[in-house]
Order: structure tokens, then sequence, then C-alpha cells
């Protein structure tokens, strides 16, 4: 972490990791500040790049996008330019929620989000398969999301 944070900087990204959507005056009140400095740290925060963007999280069971499979990928080289194409690549692809270059026994892990397990299947064969570089995957369908959210923890 840098040392430019303060508890009360710590405090306004906690609560605004909690809830983008609060006010400058909600926040102000929260974090017990007055309204312009609460909005100046904001600022600051955002433009020093702690704070990368607001967005809303959806409900993708509603949305009909309940099926969840972690797939593991494993490249035929990792050469710097082997890497480079696979992440351009992936990163076209809207069902891949993440992509997560690992170390281990393969190089990727990424977590791919469709309809049912046929759409799962023809984002794998169609898609992930014919990614540059892929040799090999293997998939794991996802039973239960048991915790699917991201803390601030100062």
């Amino acid at each position: 972490m840098d040392r430019d944070l303060d508890r009360i900087d710590e405090r306004i990204l906690t609560e605004l990791e909690a809830n983008g959507r609060l006010s400058i005056v909600e926040l102000a009140q929260r974090v017990h500040l007055t309204n312009t400095p609460c909005s100046e740290r904001v600022k600051r925060l955002e433009k020093s790049g702690y704070i990368r963007k607001y967005k809303a999280i959806l409900d993708k069971e509603k949305l009909g996008l309940g099926h969840v499979t972690v797939v593991q990928v494993s490249l035929a080289a990792t050469a710097n330019s082997s890497l480079t194409d696979f992440n351009r690549a992936v990163a076209r692809i809207p069902e891949v929620e993440t992509c997560m270059m690992v170390a281990g026994s393969f190089d990727y892990m990424l977590t791919v989000r469709t309809r049912d397990i046929a759409h799962f299947r023809d984002v794998l064969g169609d898609t992930i398969n014919k990614l540059p570089g892929v040799h090999q995957t293997n998939s794991f369908a996802v039973m239960e999301v048991v915790k699917e959210e991201s803390a601030f923890v100062p």
C-alpha cells in the first residue's frame, strides 16, 4: 500500500467499495469530514489510480448467465510474444469474466460465465480452444459460488 494513504483515505475507499453510489454528502458524513475536503480526497484517489472506475454489479442469474466454469489453460509456449497474443485475444471474449496468469502446472485460469453447459461447450470449442497458443484446457463446472466479493481491508 502506498504511504500517501491515511486512515481517512482508507475509510473512503472502504465505503466506496461497498457502495460506489454514495453521494459526497453521505460519504463525508460516514468518514467524518465536511463535503469539500471529502470531495477533494475522492478526486485525488481517482486521479492517483486507487479508484479505477465505478460500476454496477449485475445479478447474472437474473440475466440468464448462471452457469460458471473454471478453465485451466496450458499454452504450447510461454515466450513473451505468446503470452501477449493470448492476453489480447482472451480479453475480447465477453463470456470470460476473469483471466489470471498463474504459476504452476498450467499457465492461465479463466472464469467463464454462460447461459448453460451447451453455451459453455460452444464457447470452449469455438473460441477458447482456438485462442493463440492454446495447447490444452481443463474445465471445472462450478456447483455453487460461495463468495464473490472483494474487500479493501486497511
